[in-house]
């Protein structure tokens, strides 16, 4: 019986997944909108709203020691890349501040030609 037992597996091993899962957030971050499947994009989609409260609660702090300590959250998260966790916090989340939560939108696009996956494209609200 799999009684609480949260997440997705993908199809994939454990460190597959969590490349992927990382992967996906940076992408998203860099580009602001990523296309892949609903499955992917549902399992991407909390941790990077989590990612996103952890910068912009950061930035209505005053101290400096915290204000690291989020920093370096976000980097062990994302598994490095020092220009994502500098985007996060520079260019992200301060177009947040005035919102709790829902940062991120998902929107159908249809089935994938191949495979008949259901596609989506995962993408950052607009103020």
């Amino acid at each position: 019986m799999r009684h609480q037992v949260a997440g997705y597996k993908l199809g994939r091993s454990k460190g597959a997944r969590i490349a992927l899962r990382r992967n996906l957030i940076k992408q998203l971050f860099t580009h602001e909108r990523i296309t892949t499947t609903r499955a992917k994009a549902e399992s991407v989609r909390g941790e990077a709203e989590r990612i996103i409260t952890i910068a912009r609660n950061s930035a209505q702090t005053d101290d400096a020691a915290r204000k690291v300590h989020a920093r370096r959250l976000v980097a062990a998260r994302l598994g490095g890349g020092s220009e994502v966790v500098k985007k996060v916090f520079d260019d992200i989340a301060p177009r947040f501040a005035s919102r709790n939560g829902g940062y991120t939108r998902m929107l159908k696009l249809g089935p994938r030609q191949g495979d008949a996956a259901e596609m989506v494209m995962l993408e950052l609200v607009e103020e």
